[in-house]
């Protein structure tokens, strides 16, 4: 099956709803980034995550960031998603290996650490818009949780949930994101808050094989659920050599220069997808005459 978001309100549209399953993308990533379970465990919680919230956007070109900078070992992970279902993402130090929790489970708490949730969001605007928190658990779900309520003044929930294989492949990915709408009758938020503390695990569900649909019918049922729409998700990076070549021409030419002086090939890899682009020796110096041509043209 592949990866998709679903789209629903409830309550009269007092309520807003996102679920995702993400297996295959989250599968890609690890594969991507060679990462270790709690690794892929972390990341694929952010790409889920980051999939859903580029899912409320309107704009074409909008684009949003997740990074979560911790303390821990992973340091830093980044999360790039579009409207569209599209997602990218990569951790500072895929292989990490941590002991399970007091739970049992894949310590992404621990491996995050303490720090800072960031989220950037380009909407086209002059400046794009950039709200920050603390981290509350280092477990994603409830450090986003915790975001919506105190930058957005948005009250939500956020389930996310990443089950690992024997043989570190990706058996399970998915999550849930609920908001409520400004005005939403009381009655309607005891409901769901009653709901929310008896719905079992996000991997519990999936592993029951649950849907995105029937996750939230699970959690929205009797409140007048209904989806509204269904977008595809997936691991998609826009890396090329000629996004590369523009990233190298920005360079001080002193650095240029220094390439080109050595007179071999160089390597870049992507940061999202890991894919290599070579430049020979020739290529190089011809980025380097085009950098000189463009000093030299009068303002």
């Amino acid at each position: 099956m592949t990866d998709y978001i679903v789209r629903a309100t409830a309550a009269g549209g007092a309520v807003r709803a996102f679920a995702i399953t993400s297996k295959e993308l989250t599968e890609q990533a690890r594969k991507n980034h060679d990462a270790s379970p709690v690794i892929t465990a972390a990341l694929g919680r952010l790409l889920s995550a980051g999939a859903m919230m580029g899912a409320m956007m309107k704009g074409e070109k909008d684009l949003l960031t997740i990074q979560v900078m911790g303390d821990g070992p992973a340091k830093t992970l980044t999360v790039t998603a579009d409207a569209f279902g599209r997602v990218k993402g990569y951790p500072q130090n895929p292989q990490i290996d941590l002991p399970p929790n007091e739970k049992g489970k894949l310590d992404v708490g621990g491996a995050v650490g303490k720090g800072i949730l960031r989220v950037i969001k380009d909407l086209g605007l002059k400046e794009p818009y950039v709200g920050a928190t603390e981290l509350q658990t280092g477990e994603i779900a409830e450090d986003l949780t915790y975001y919506f309520a105190a930058s957005e003044q948005t009250p939500s929930a956020v389930g996310l949930g990443v089950l690992v294989d024997k043989d570190c492949s990706v058996r399970r990915s998915g999550g849930f994101l609920l908001q409520l709408m400004p005005d939403t009758p009381d009655e309607a938020v005891e409901k769901l808050e009653e709901k929310i503390a008896q719905i079992p695990s996000v991997t519990d569900m999936l592993e029951r094989g649950m849907t995105p649909e029937q996750m939230l019918e699970d959690i929205l049922g009797g409140m007048g659920f209904s989806v509204t729409d269904t977008i595809s998700a997936a691991f998609q990076c826009n890396c090329s050599k000629e996004r590369i070549t523009r990233a190298l021409l920005s360079i001080r030419t002193e650095d240029m220069q220094s390439m080109a002086d050595d007179n071999e090939p160089i390597e870049i890899k992507c940061r999202f997808c890991n894919t290599a682009y070579t430049f020979d020796a020739e290529e190089i110096k011809a980025m380097l005459a085009q950098m000189r041509q463009r000093q030299e043209e009068p303002e």
